[in-house]
């Protein structure tokens, strides 16, 4: 029978977007087979590379600082966040987020996929898309 278990965020990784994530809850540290937890820290200024999760949602809640996110086909979309927003992004959905700000953002992250970066698609193609 799995058991409960509990994390404490220590060790990082570096994701294929372009960010350090702080490890959590996902297959490789619990065994889940459904669902990854992750705090992710945006620096001032930083970004992440274009890209989308295929077949898998995404669900963001901001404790702290305003960030921004391109999202859609051509990143034709801009959506401002801030601490207290939750944010959803449908699986597929092309989008990249950024810090335009001088204060870290830094944000929980849960996603569908239990390995969480195994549906990562990087979208190199949008990239000259992208307007700050």
């Amino acid at each position: 029978m799995p058991s409960c278990q509990k994390l404490r965020p220590g060790g990082t990784y570096s994701g294929k977007q372009g960010f350090d994530y702080f490890e959590g809850i996902a297959r490789e540290t619990t065994g889940a087979k459904g669902i990854c937890m992750h705090l992710l820290t945006i620096p001032p200024g930083g970004r992440a590379k274009a890209h989308k999760h295929a077949t898998h949602e995404t669900a963001i809640f901001v404790l702290e600082g305003r960030g921004v996110m391109l999202w859609g086909a051509r990143l034709e979309h801009r959506m401002k966040t801030e601490a207290g927003d939750l944010v959803y992004i449908p699986a597929d959905t092309p989008h990249l987020p950024f810090n335009p700000t001088d204060a870290p953002v830094r944000a929980v992250i849960a996603r569908t996929d239990p390995h969480e970066q195994e549906s990562v698609v990087l979208l190199p193609e949008l990239e000259a898309l992208a307007e700050f």
